[in-house]
């Protein structure tokens, strides 16, 4: 069988073809580098067909994008640009319609969308498009094409027959990337969902991001679940209380009942009457019948919080209650059932309040049953620009204020710093800068005085004056060029100073003002 050759229109022999095809076919049998090969295999039919451009394009049906996979002839670039919708432009048409289309002449087709940025003429003369399907059990699963120089001499049927036919040879891997790519794709959306579930769970009622928060989370989820004993652990003001409501809230109590006890906040002569209740006449005072907090709390939730403060005396009915879930009221005989889940939390030791026997040993394990560790502010620092971000959109709404944002120098200082007193800390300075701005705009000298000192956040400065003014000169310099885009002009403008004046600095900081560009 003798075919028309590809180059120039002479007389060659079917034998380079077959050649070509077993070749691709070895190739396919033998792939063990999938990329690779299918890049070798493309830039083979190229050279074959003296073509300019090659590429093999993949569907993904569960997003109905159409990508390159494979090419020859196109930048890596290039290959990024090349993405296509179900029905656009000539690849889009083909994976629709499902059969070949020809492009004579690509600079006076108007379905060539050359989102490559490909060249639309080759050494003045005009180029061809072929692009045909690949087909595998009756569904499109890509197409493979090629750009090449027009020639009249050649029949386009030649091209579409061969490209056919490397087509259904390669189609198995086709597949196999296609399935690879939907599989992809299904994990991102499911991903995506988890954290659209996760970062949209108003339950949790938290803000943070970072791998400790995120395993805080999970247990959450997990233990809210059940029934439960928890204990929440950490520092004052890292947000017990809202790991408690979540976990209440996703629990099958949600809608009950749901008691918060301070335990720290109750006199010791009080708390064993807070929590159990009394009968009228137990003590000076008991005027009438009281419930508790627990009998309050009757098929929901009861919250203890500062658990560690929890009298002795007390502590002896409390590890009743966890086991039999029963007591008696202060001055009653007669015993009551309650069902309810208890979650406590605590920023003390009761290890060591253990040993210096200020803490019962067994109402520690009974009550440490599911612990929950919450990080302190200084373990998530990660999370310090999205806390800020919550609690500016938070006092805006609440104090009619319009803070736009923070500048670096202030989240500097913000990351930088200790917290000792965790987010509750973070908060209140928020707010209070809130209130001091004047510009809508939260500056480093907004932040309380404690946040300022040296001391306070480890940024002793060493170098005595001239070297404290740099620092300062260099952080207006890089806030007037985030505000201008780099501009240098107009940062000149803001700074008061003359174009000059600035390009001497930004030479003698060594700052390059194209980084602020966008």
């Amino acid at each position: 069988m003798e075919i028309k050759c590809r180059k120039g229109g002479e007389e060659c022999y079917g034998l380079s073809e077959m050649t070509l095809l077993f070749d691709i076919s070895q190739r396919l049998i033998q792939s063990k580098q999938l990329k690779n090969d299918l890049n070798t295999i493309i830039r083979m039919v190229a050279e074959y067909l003296d073509a300019e451009r090659c590429f093999l394009t993949i569907f993904n049906r569960e997003n109905s994008q159409i990508y390159i996979e494979a090419a020859y002839g196109l930048s890596t670039s290039q290959q990024a640009k090349g993405k296509y919708k179900l029905g656009e432009g000539i690849i889009g048409k083909v994976v629709e319609m499902s059969r070949p289309v020809v492009i004579e002449k690509i600079s006076k087709s108007s379905l060539f969308l050359n989102k490559t940025n490909q060249e639309l003429y080759k050494d003045g003369k005009e180029l061809s498009f072929t692009c045909v399907p690949i087909i595998d059990d009756g569904r499109v699963t890509g197409t493979l094409s090629v750009t090449r120089i027009y020639n009249p001499h050649i029949t386009f049927e030649e091209d579409t027959r061969l490209l056919s036919i490397i087509g259904s040879m390669i189609v198995r891997t086709a597949r196999q990337r296609q399935e690879r790519l939907e599989e992809m794709e299904t994990l991102k959306q499911k991903n995506l969902e988890l954290e659209t579930q996760l970062s949209s769970n108003k339950s949790l009622n938290m803000i943070g991001n970072s791998g400790k928060m995120r395993d805080v989370y999970s247990l959450v989820q997990m233990v809210g679940k059940t029934n439960s004993t928890v204990l929440i652990r950490g520092e004052s003001g890292v947000g017990k209380e809202l790991v408690a409501d979540a976990i209440h809230e996703a629990s099958t109590r949600k809608g009950k009942s749901f008691i918060k006890v301070n335990c720290s906040a109750l006199p010791e002569s009080l708390i064993e009457s807070e929590l159990f209740g009394h009968e009228k006449g137990a003590f000076t005072g008991a005027d009438t019948q009281r419930k508790g907090r627990f009998e309050m709390a009757h098929g929901g939730t009861i919250f203890l919080d500062e658990l560690g403060d929890i009298p002795l005396s007390t502590q002896v009915k409390l590890l009743r209650m966890i086991q039999q879930r029963e007591f008696e009221r202060v001055g009653g005989t007669q015993t009551i059932k309650s069902d309810v889940r208890i979650v406590a939390a605590t920023n003390r030791n009761l290890e060591e309040m253990i040993k210096s026997e200020d803490f019962r040993e067994d109402l520690y394990y009974r009550i440490n049953v599911f612990p929950i560790y919450i990080p302190s502010l200084r373990e998530r620092r990660d999370d310090i620009p999205l806390l800020v971000d919550h609690f500016i959109g938070k006092f805006n709404k609440e104090n009619s204020t319009k803070i736009k944002r923070i500048t670096t120098s202030a989240l500097d200082m913000l990351m930088v710093y200790g917290w000792p007193g965790n987010i509750r800390e973070l908060e209140n300075c928020i707010e209070r800068a809130c209130i001091l701005s004047t510009d809508n705009v939260i500056h480093s000298y907004n932040l309380p005085p404690s946040l300022q000192t040296a001391d306070s956040t480890n940024t002793l400065a060493k170098g005595g004056m001239v070297y404290t003014v740099e620092q300062v000169e260099k952080q207006l310099i890089r806030e007037a060029l985030t505000t201008t885009k780099g501009n240098i002009t107009k940062a000149a403008e803001d700074l008061k100073v003359t174009e000059r004046m600035l390009g001497t600095r930004l030479k003698k900081y060594k700052i390059d003002a194209w980084r602020y560009k966008v």
